[in-house]
């Protein structure tokens, strides 16, 4: 009997003599430039104001005593600090709204390109906004700013897990998160008063984020688009197996293109999805509901809520006002050594368990940081121990909570649904770091040092949900992990007409839904 063309692909692209990824030139400087002139940028702008906080806020103070010959309110002056804080997760969420539209036009790496052009607007907006003496200006641009975040926490894991081999698209997952962590300790040494941190200084601090951005903007041209764009979403095969064999470092690449015509195949079966009719879809019902779990968790767990409470933690341990700038920047430190970690330990571990490990560590941590901060004042030694929490805390979130949802939610959409995917965790995330930053201060007045219990229980809430929902992706092609969902989303997934159906498929009801990728 003769084997379908179908058939021949799909045991083509299961083919064992398959070769394994490697980590080329080509590949590691698109990690890397993208990563840099995007990620980075992220990181930075979360902890840029933060060091220079004061003389930032003597500033608005100053230009409005000018303007008006009458000094501001304190309360006005509270409002415009914290519009300008909160300006750049509103703008997160926004970005976070252009991301479908954008890479399904201009692709990852035109959307990357097209992101760095608005990025150096708004870091010349705050850079000049002391000699236009404007602090409008500031909360405009961190606006601005907030949207090409957006943009960019979003794109730049999707760009890299379509690039990626299979076999290091986890450890390449994580380099956005890595350059995130270095963006917020670079921002946080450079804000050190002596150097950066004062009012000589913090505009050209405010101003530099534009560097990484020109620097993308100059040499991301020279690498190539996503092979997988290229071929489902533009149909030129010749492009795609031109950038796969510069990616791959060799001509053979037939295997990986065979797998990449499967998903173009169920490209056209599906058409691309929108978000609406993503949510709509049963197929991809629990992947969707994973990812709002894990994005939620991720910002609501208190990661930004301990970086807010830690100098005061530190205070009250007694170290001093001077060393506390010192102490902080020596935990921004252990948050890129631990994500360096996860880098090197994820194709080994795994993404679930990296998550399981990482939510019960900053679990613990927030239940051990709440008795800590309960008796620091009848206890001479237990404000060490607070501090000891918050750095428990950080390691714990960085080699799980931090960096895996991006990868996961990369390895967990085929083509079709990847960007409106992205679409919805990066409007959670955002949406959940907003949150965090307007009900905290209301929390920590209100419930003190219990306010770590909400969060010990969004973590543990987090925890339960992947040990119960979330299955292990790593070494999975794209159309793997949407066969090992369809029975939990009581649908087969075939690739053709009776080819490789799901295992275990005798615990599906009678009739379900299927879903074929051709």
């Amino acid at each position: 009997m003769t084997r379908g063309p179908n058939k021949a692909m799909a045991e083509k692209c299961k083919d064992p003599a398959e070769k394994k990824g490697r980590l080329t030139t080509v590949l590691a400087l698109s990690t890397l430039i993208s990563a840099f002139g995007s990620s980075f940028q992220y990181g930075y702008n979360v902890a840029v104001i933060n060091s220079p906080a004061p003389v930032m806020q003597q500033f608005y103070n100053t230009t409005y005593m000018e303007r008006y010959k009458t000094e501001m309110g304190q309360n006005l002056l509270t409002l415009l600090w914290s519009l300008s804080v909160s300006m750049y997760p509103l703008g997160g969420f926004f970005g976070s709204l252009m991301v479908a539209p954008l890479v399904n036009h201009l692709g990852r790496k035109g959307t990357l390109l097209f992101n760095n052009i608005f990025s150096i607007v708004p870091a010349v907006m705050m850079g000049a906004s002391e000699v236009a003496k404007s602090y409008e200006i500031i909360i405009v641009a961190r606006f601005i700013v907030g949207i090409c975040a957006g943009l960019s926490s979003n794109v730049v894991p999707m760009y890299l897990g379509e690039l990626s081999p299979k076999n290091l698209r986890g450890a390449l997952g994580i380099v956005p998160q890595l350059f995130i962590t270095v963006g917020i300790l670079s921002a946080q040494v450079l804000g050190i008063r002596n150097i950066l941190g004062n009012s000589a200084g913090w505009p050209l601090m405010l101003g530099l984020t534009g560097i990484p951005a020109l620097i993308e903007l100059l040499l991301l041209p020279f690498f190539p688009e996503s092979p997988r764009y290229m071929l489902i979403q533009k149909g030129d095969e010749k492009k795609a197996k031109k950038a796969l064999q510069r990616l791959r470092g060799w001509d053979d690449v037939d295997a990986e293109m065979t797998e990449m015509r499967l998903e173009d195949q169920s490209e056209r079966a599906e058409g691309r999805l929108t978000v609406f009719s993503l949510l709509a879809q049963r197929s991809l019902r629990w992947q969707l509901i994973s990812v709002v779990f894990m994005n939620m968790g991720q910002q609501l767990s208190g990661v930004n809520a301990i970086y807010y409470y830690a100098d005061s933690i530190y205070s009250s341990a007694g170290v001093n006002e001077n060393d506390v700038q010192f102490v902080t920047v020596g935990t921004g430190a252990v948050n890129v050594v631990m994500t360096v970690a996860a880098v090197f330990i994820v194709e080994k571990s795994g993404r679930r368990l990296l998550l399981l490990v990482g939510f019960g560590i900053c679990c613990a941590a927030c239940v051990l940081l709440t008795i800590a901060l309960s008796l620091q004042e009848s206890v001479s030694w237990m404000p060490y121990v607070s501090i000891m929490c918050v750095i428990i805390y950080v390691i714990g979130h960085a080699i799980g909570p931090s960096p895996i949802p991006n990868v996961v939610t990369t390895e967990m959409f085929r083509q079709s649904a990847r960007s409106a995917a992205f679409m919805v965790s990066g409007s959670v995330h955002w949406l959940s770091n907003f949150t965090v930053g307007l009900v905290f201060p209301f929390m920590e007045r209100g419930l003190g040092p219990y306010s770590f219990i909400v969060f010990a229980v969004i973590c543990l809430l987090t925890l339960v949900y992947v040990w119960v929902v979330v299955p292990e992706t790593k070494k999975k092609t794209f159309l793997e992990v949407s066969q090992m969902f369809g029975k939990r989303n009581k649908v087969e997934i075939k690739l053709g007409d009776s080819d490789l159906p799901l295992k275990d498929s005798k615990e599906i009801p009678e009739d379900p839904e299927k879903v074929t990728a051709f």
